[in-house]
């Protein structure tokens, strides 16, 4: 039985067992005596002080083992089983696994890559860096060519160089106005040199796309005035040399300070003489600026005055109908019937009313619909006359459709 119960062993507790000591007078040596409660019979007793002494000492020794993950020593393999793993054919998936491994980077080969990205981010920046200070390099040499007086020659190179460089970057524009270049640029509209002169007037452009700053700078450096200067020459300017002014016009009236300078200027009879093109001389882009800045002038009530100066109602109004120019020519009516003296001008025109209620008609335009169907309803807000003047033209079967 106790050959049976040793197969069996597999711990060392011998469960509770409970002393209790009691002073007590009647026993037989007089003192304390310690009483054992258990609740197991003597025999099972015994059988667990035997478990105790032939298991304990094994287990206590595998639960050492097991705890410091010791491996009880073994014999090394032999030689025949070490060279067969070696000859063995490698599988496909072992060889995926080896694959896979050999992608997993140690830890050091991290760090020196981290470790060069870094020197690689560092000399890209250096790179850079190295890039700005040339190209700030340059812009400084430009604006120093721009004002060397003696040395015409290095002045027109200068710029046309300036005209190239403030092209497409906003920066250079910016950088190159900090530097000065803005007043030798207009110093050199007085050049009897025409390609110095373009070269002046298109580089002056540039710098004003998109920039107020630019823009206002190039009008109080007195630009406008040396532009018209060129054109009231008694010679009759180079069609090249007009085309850069009217695109300068346009650029310069864009920004809202510069349109009652502009409008004040005299420039307007001039914007006007290019888009009627009596002489034949304008080019289609010199026409289209020039309405263009007319439009950006007339946003400005005081200009409406220095249109009206000259014969621009009437030719706006025989030119509709050019789908090319026709939404800009009504834009620009809009903003002129916001006056009284735009309102009268209009009206006065022959047929106007027949002509505007005939632009209602235009289904393929809603733009030049929308424009038409405003300067006639504030016409007809305005003044009775005008009302009568649109029934006499109908303009209500017009509405209705």
């Amino acid at each position: 039985m106790y050959r049976n119960d040793m197969a069996k062993c597999h711990r060392n507790d011998i469960g509770s067992v409970v002393l209790d000591r009691a002073t007590t007078t009647t026993s037989a040596g007089g003192g304390g005596h310690f009483r054992l409660w258990s609740s197991f019979s003597g025999a099972s007793f015994r059988r667990k002080i035997f478990y105790a002494v032939s298991c304990g000492g094994s287990s206590r020794y595998r639960h050492h083992n097991d705890k410091n993950n010791v491996a009880p020593s073994s014999p090394p393999p032999p030689q025949a089983t070490a060279t067969r793993s070696t000859t063995t054919k490698t599988t496909p998936q072992s060889h995926s696994k080896e694959k896979e491994l050999e992608k997993v980077k140690p830890k050091s080969e991290k760090l020196s890559d981290l470790l060069n990205l870094a020197q690689f981010s560092e000399s890209e920046n250096d790179d850079v860096t190295k890039k700005k200070v040339e190209a700030l390099d340059e812009l400084k040499r430009v604006a120093k060519e721009l004002q060397v007086e003696d040395d015409s020659a290095k002045r027109k190179e200068a710029a046309s160089r300036v005209r190239l460089l403030a092209k497409e970057d906003v920066e250079a524009r910016a950088t190159l106005a900090m530097l000065g270049v803005i007043p030798p640029l207009v110093a050199l509209l007085d050049s009897d040199d025409v390609v110095a002169q373009i070269a002046s007037l298109y580089a002056l452009l540039n710098l004003g796309i998109g920039n107020d700053v630019n823009k206002a700078a190039i009008l109080q450096a007195g630009a406008v005035h040396k532009m018209l200067k060129l054109i009231e020459s008694p010679n009759p300017p180079d069609p090249s040399v007009s085309e850069a002014i009217i695109a300068n016009f346009l650029g310069l009236s864009a920004l809202d300070s510069n349109k009652p300078i502009i409008g004040a200027s005299g420039a307007i009879p001039f914007m006007v003489k290019t888009l009627q093109n009596l002489d034949n001389t304008s080019s289609p882009q010199a026409k289209q600026d020039a309405l263009r800045a007319l439009y950006n002038l007339s946003i400005f009530p005081s200009n409406i005055s220095f249109i009206l100066e000259t014969d621009l109602i009437p030719f706006f109004l025989n030119s509709l109908g050019d789908m090319e120019v026709s939404e800009r020519i009504l834009a620009i009516l809009s903003n002129m019937v916001s006056v009284p003296e735009g309102r009268k001008a209009i009206s006065s025109v022959r047929d106007a009313f027949p002509i505007l209620v005939d632009a209602l008609n235009w289904n393929d335009s809603p733009g030049c619909q929308e424009k038409a169907s405003y300067i006639l309803m504030v016409m007809a807000h305005k003044a009775f006359g005008d009302r009568q003047a649109m029934i006499e033209a109908e303009w209500y079967r017009h509405c209705l459709n």
